[in-house]
């Protein structure tokens, strides 16, 4: 079985949806109301509160009362969790030719070695 990394897979998950990907890059801009969001969305409240709900239990969101207005703004925490999984990648990027050759080259050398 694969190890979980603290969180990743439902950080993956609410990254999924691309309206939720959306209120990310919008709160990484600035907090904003829900109200805010809901209207850049065009979604009704009901709605907005689904995909609210979803990037919290991600942990990427946070929430602050400020009267009766609700402020979302989001937690990097998370996004630099995923970075460092993305990262880990960097080796094998370029086209993937490349890395095919590279690793076809790799092989024929350890079959060499096995001589």
């Amino acid at each position: 079985m694969m190890e979980r990394h603290n969180g990743l897979d439902a950080v993956f998950d609410a990254l999924a949806g691309a309206r939720r990907r959306e209120i990310v890059l919008a709160l990484g801009r600035q907090p904003r109301s829900i109200s805010q969001l809901a209207a850049m969305q065009d979604m009704s409240l009901p709605a907005i509160h689904k995909h609210i709900r979803v990037l919290e239990d991600a942990g990427l969101v946070i929430r602050r009362k400020f009267g009766r207005t609700t402020i979302l703004a989001l937690r990097r925490g998370p996004l630099g969790a995923l970075q460092d999984w993305v990262l880990q990648f960097h080796p094998y990027w370029g086209d993937e030719r490349e890395t095919l050759e590279n690793y076809a080259q790799a092989m024929g050398n350890d079959h060499r070695s096995d001589d």
